[in-house]
């Protein structure tokens, strides 16, 4: 669902808004077999659950995962995919940790609650929840961390499974109002970056009916990077499904749903969280710290990703150059 559209919306409604600043592109990095992004970083990392409950009061159960070293690390909030949990992203969460990352992963809403009648949530609510956990950020974030870790609050970022500003395999509602994939190029009107990961298996059906795919070609990735205005990144996992990013072996029944509505591929999972781990690392590390090498190098050299990447594309903010 709702990659742009998200971002937009929740960037309004925050009522302090993080500045982008513009990459710096610097040199591709010396090729070698797999960067240091697509591996576990020099970071140790906890696992934090954070109820409605807890004294800091957060609109939403939190999964927290941080670095525990000493340090102000920027934050990366992180949005499950349609009627997901967010232990379904036990392994890719902490992946992005281990590289100088706070992750706030919230359970923006639960099938097991909304399931009768109230499915689908419609995508304004969504924008709502999420944008509460947003504001929430500001007062009450720091009180849930690891001793001696502190939040760039300069430095928030927004990404999830069909949504945000790291889209993973996204797809758009064809009943949004307002419309948000229309054939008009480039008419999502951001001022900030977008890198859209997709996945090549997203357009298949399980059962060969084309209609039923997880992500249909009328509203997937490529339409909505096709609206991005530069500077925006491109990535398809050619051989991945839309729910190959999850964890191997997830519990429960929408665990067992999810692992059985999509075309899955037949190879490793692991390659996968570690492709759209190190990618969303390097996207972080390019416009936070104005550490664009890894980022180049996969665009230039895709094969140094764990997983196959076809296309790769790119729209630089002055040359719209595509690579």
């Amino acid at each position: 669902m709702l990659v742009t559209l998200l971002v937009i919306l929740l960037a309004s409604a925050l009522e302090a808004k993080p500045q982008f600043p513009t990459v710096v592109l610097l040199e591709t990095k010396p090729v070698q077999d797999i960067l240091d992004v697509f591996v576990t970083g020099s970071f140790p990392t906890k696992s934090i659950d954070v109820k409605k409950s807890n004294p800091a009061s957060p609109p939403k159960p939190l999964l927290i995962v941080s670095p525990i070293t000493d340090g102000t690390y920027p934050v990366f909030m992180f949005l499950h995919g349609t009627c997901l949990e967010n232990y379904f992203y036990s392994n890719l969460l902490p992946h992005i940790a281990s590289h100088g990352f706070i992750v706030v992963a919230p359970q923006v809403y639960s099938c097991i609650n909304w399931l009768i009648p109230k499915l689908p949530i419609r995508e304004s609510k969504e924008i709502e929840f999420a944008a509460e956990v947003g504001n929430w950020l500001l007062s009450g974030l720091q009180s849930v961390l690891p001793e001696k870790v502190t939040w760039d609050q300069d430095k928030l970022a927004l990404g999830g499974h069909n949504r945000a500003l790291v889209g993973l395999d996204p797809v758009g509602r064809v009943s949004t109002d307002p419309k948000i994939l229309t054939n008009v190029p480039h008419s999502f009107n951001l001022s900030i970056p977008v890198t859209v990961i997709g996945t090549g298996l997203g357009n298949e059906s399980v059962c060969g009916v084309v209609g039923l795919a997880c992500a249909p070609n009328y509203m997937n990735h490529v339409k909505f990077y096709n609206k991005c205005k530069a500077p925006a990144s491109h990535f398809v996992t050619t051989d991945y499904g839309h729910m190959d990013m999850l964890d191997d072996n997830p519990t429960g029944i929408l665990a067992i749903i999810a692992n059985s509505i999509c075309k899955n591929s037949k190879d490793p999972r692991d390659q996968m969280r570690r492709t759209v781990g190190g990618l969303i690392v390097a996207f972080l590390k390019a416009y936070f710290q104005a550490d664009s090498g890894d980022f180049m190098t996969i665009l230039n050299e895709p094969s140094v990703a764990p997983a196959k990447l076809d296309p790769v594309q790119f729209k630089e903010e002055q040359n719209h150059a595509q690579v």
